[in-house]
């Protein structure tokens, strides 16, 4: 029942990280010309130039400001993740059962002394 309620949050997830892929695209780059827009800001020298780069950076913060939403986006990332650990971390623990059953080393190791 657990790994279905798992396959279920991952489908919603997978589904909401796809939905908002384009928003989480155009947040990255707007916060990476916001980088760029600030160090440009800092390098200038001339009054015009520092106006003309905070209308710049206006305009772009405008733009993040618009897919803050790819957050979600972003959270469903971050729930693949989790659900992936711990789907691998349940069939890791069902094989550590196995390898510790004293049966399978006895018989492993009663196989290595008849060699």
């Amino acid at each position: 029942m657990k790994k279905f309620l798992l396959f279920l949050a991952g489908l919603i997830a997978l589904g909401l990280f796809i939905a908002n892929l384009g928003p989480m695209i155009l947040l990255g780059v707007s916060v990476w010309l916001l980088y760029i827009v600030f160090k440009q800001f800092v390098k200038s020298d001339s009054t015009a130039g520092k106006i003309g780069w905070i209308v710049v950076g206006l305009i772009v913060l405008s733009i993040a400001v618009s897919n803050v939403y790819a957050v979600v986006g972003v959270a469903a990332a971050f729930v693949l993740y989790w659900i992936y650990i711990n789907w691998t971390s349940r069939t890791r623990d069902s094989t550590s059962e196995k390898e510790d059953d004293p049966f399978t080393n006895f018989e492993r190791q009663w196989a290595d002394l008849n060699k």
